[in-house]
């Protein structure tokens, strides 16, 4: 489960990502958009315009990891800055 991933570093995609993408499409952001490598150790959040759903990336020894999860009430703080944040 998520809670007992050892990651090195969480990355967030500040600001709204099209969470329509799939793997294949949240990856070439990590690589393209934060030059960052989606096969390392981290995990990747992505947020929407809304700020009520979220989906976090991951990669293990045998595949991608795509966790999603919608609220139907509240709403996620998010940073509203572009770019990639290392927290």
């Amino acid at each position: 489960m998520l809670d007992k991933v050892k990651t090195s570093d969480v990355y967030l995609a500040v600001g709204a990502t099209d969470l329509r993408k799939s793997i294949d499409g949240l990856s070439i952001i990590v690589q393209e958009k934060f030059k960052l490598n989606p096969f390392s150790n981290s995990l990747f959040v992505f947020c929407n315009r809304k700020k009520d759903k979220i989906k976090i990336l991951r990669w293990d020894i045998s595949g991608f990891w795509l966790y999603y999860k919608r609220l139907e009430k509240d709403k996620f703080q998010w940073p509203d800055d572009t770019g990639a944040s290392h927290i």
